[in-house]
């Protein structure tokens, strides 16, 4: 009897504690997801206010190209002179940058990719879960690519 007694405890603390653990665990993720959309929007609100208000992910800093992931991704973490281009750490010449030391990935989807839109590009109706980021550069902004939503109902892609 007092064995069974136990077991029940126990099973009865099993069911409470396990699902604040699980809990925790997503509301770790909510919070880097917040922290790192935060950072790419600061390094996006800098890089345009020292580039000749050019936001990033245009190739050397040349409004009249296709932005793309590769651009974006090296005037974040490289050097860059104040016409966009960029080059290794430290170069002469490239004094500003870089901005961060890499593109965090998405706590959800474990995803570093970005989509970047077209100029005139709308934002997607919701995020799939096929890009860390979702990126408009004519705009400079930037949404995590992931579905879901928090606790209070707010989607991850409307953060």
């Amino acid at each position: 009897m007092e064995i069974l007694i136990v077991v029940v405890l126990l099973g009865v603390l099993a069911a409470i504690i396990i699902p604040s653990i699980a809990n925790s665990a997503t509301s770790a993720r909510e919070t880097t997801l917040a922290v790192d959309v935060s950072l790419l929007r600061r390094f996006i609100q800098v890089y345009t206010g020292q580039h000749r208000e050019v936001t990033p992910g245009y190739p050397d800093g040349d409004r009249s190209l296709a932005p793309g992931e590769d651009a974006f991704v090296r005037q974040a973490t490289a050097s860059s002179n104040n016409q966009g281009q960029t080059a290794a750490r430290g170069t002469l010449g490239f004094p500003l940058g870089p901005y961060i030391s890499n593109i965090p990935p998405n706590p959800f989807n474990k995803r570093v990719t970005i989509l970047m839109l077209a100029d005139g590009e709308a934002f997607p109706p919701a995020a799939d879960d096929q890009y860390g980021w979702i990126y408009r550069a004519a705009t400079g902004e930037i949404r995590p690519g992931n579905s879901g939503t928090d606790d209070s109902g707010t989607a991850y892609y409307n953060y």
